[in-house]
């Protein structure tokens, strides 16, 4: 019984965490906007950017995480703002895959931002 209920805790406890990304502006240092106001669309050069993320013991410890600073440095120089910002997080074949082989042990994501960097 004691088994039972231990491993009934333990399949909850992994159940309820997961690779949980928590997206936070103030850290690329300058104005980010979500959408623009009003069916407006801002002028400036449109990005792509996709990068990884890893987590491990079936997403609860964050081993890499994305970050939209370091590949828009050059074009966020001088103050300028990022605007229309959109976050995909997506699995790939492959990476689910991989997922499967680690047993959950290591979980890979594709993080792809979107958006114009204004002046």
């Amino acid at each position: 019984m004691r088994l039972v209920s231990t491993l009934s805790s333990l399949v909850l406890a992994v159940t309820l965490t997961g690779c949980a990304m928590t997206f936070d502006a103030t850290k690329i240092g300058v104005p980010v906007t979500m959408a623009s106001p009003g069916g407006a669309v801002p002028e400036g050069q449109r990005f792509s950017v996709s990068t990884s993320a890893v987590y491990a013991f079936w997403g609860a410890l964050p081993l890499k995480e994305p970050n939209l600073q370091r590949p828009l440095e050059q074009q966020l120089l001088g103050g300028k703002g990022v605007s229309d910002l959109k976050i995909k997080v997506r699995s790939k074949w492959y990476q689910v895959m991989f997922t499967v082989i680690t047993l959950g042990l290591l979980v890979p994501r594709t993080v792809t931002y979107e958006g114009v960097v204004t002046p």
